[in-house]
C-alpha cells in the first residue's frame, strides 16, 4: 500500500500575501504546503481523501490519472472545494466518480454543488455518484475500509482505518471507542495545527500524546499551519518515530 501527501497544510490561520514570518518566506519546500488531502494507492485501487481548493493543483503534480473513489472526512470547503474539478476523471473513464461520506456531508455537497445535482443536467457538469457511510467498515473495489469516529471541536468528522494504516486529520477529541478501533496499526496520519491549543484542531504536543497513547511503528503529523514554524526546525523537536510530513512525502505501508 502506497501513500502520498498531495497537501499538508490548512487553510486555518492563513497568511495574507505580505507575511513576513519566517515560515512564510522559507525557501524550503517543505514549508509550501497545499490545502490537506492523501492518495491511498493499493492492489490497482486509487483512492482519494479529501478533494479540497487545491486539489486539481496536486493531481497535475503528482501524475494522477486514475482515480477509483473519493473519501471525505467532512464537508468544510477546504476538503470539499475541488470536486468540480473531477470532470476530467469523469471524460477518462466514461462513469461518474464515487463519493463515500456520511449523509450530513453528502447533503451539504448537494447544497454546494446544486448544478450537479439538478434535475436538468447541462452538459459538461461533473459527475459524481454518493454513497452513504456510517460506522460500519465499508468495502471499495475489494479494500476494506473501516471509519473511526473523531470530533473536530463540535463537529463530528470521519477518520479512517485501512488494514495497518490510519488516517485522521481536523481532530482534537477521539473517543475511546474509537480509540478501540486505532490500537495495532502501524502508520499513523494525525493532525496538529500549530504548537499553540486550538479550540478544533490538536495541538503539536497533543497529536504527539496521542500517538504515543496509539503506539503505532511510524506516524505523521499533517494539517500543519504556518504557525507551526519551518519544517526543519519543528522535526528536531520529534521524536525519531514522528515525521512532520509534507507535501509530495510518500511511504509504502509494509
Amino acid at each position: 500500500m502506497k501513500i502520498t501527501f498531495l497537501g499538508t497544510g490548512t487553510s486555518q490561520g492563513v497568511p495574507v500575501i505580505a507575511c513576513d514570518c519566517k515560515t512564510c518566506q522559507s525557501e524550503d519546500s517543505h514549508d509550501k504546503r497545499l490545502r490537506t488531502s492523501l492518495l491511498l494507492e493499493t492492489e490497482g485501487v486509487s483512492l482519494l481523501f479529501d478533494a479540497g481548493p487545491d486539489f486539481r493543483q496536486q493531481m497535475l503534480r503528482e501524475k494522477v490519472s486514475k482515480l477509483d473513489a473519493i473519501i471525505l472526512t467532512h464537508e468544510h470547503k477546504d476538503h470539499i472545494a475541488g470536486l468540480d474539478d473531477v470532470r476530467a476523471f469523469n471524460y477518462k473513464s466514461q462513469d461518474a466518480i464515487d463519493i463515500y461520506s456520511e449523509e450530513r456531508v453528502l447533503k451539504a455537497l448537494k447544497k454546494e454543488y446544486s448544478y450537479v445535482f439538478s434535475e436538468f443536467q447541462y452538459p459538461g457538469i461533473p459527475k459524481m455518484r454518493l454513497n452513504t457511510i456510517d460506522d460500519q467498515e465499508f468495502i471499495v473495489k475489494g479494500i476494506r475500509i473501516l471509519p473511526v469516529r473523531v470530533f473536530h471541536y463540535r463537529l463530528p468528522v470521519y477518520g479512517f482505518r485501512i488494514g495497518n494504516f490510519a488516517y485522521i486529520t481536523d481532530a482534537n477529541y477521539v473517543p475511546e471507542e474509537s480509540k478501540e478501533k486505532l490500537y495495532g496499526v502501524k502508520y499513523l496520519v494525525i493532525n496538529a495545527l500549530r504548537k499553540e491549543k486550538h479550540i478544533s484542531h490538536f495541538s503539536l504536543r497533543e497529536a504527539i500524546d496521542f500517538i504515543h497513547e496509539i503506539s503505532p511503528k511510524k506516524a505523521y503529523i499533517t494539517h500543519i499551519s504556518h504557525q507551526m514554524g519551518c519544517h526543519a526546525d519543528v522535526s528536531k523537536e520529534l521524536p525519531q518515530e514522528i515525521t512532520l510530513a509534507y507535501d509530495g512525502l510518500r511511504f509504502l505501508c509494509h
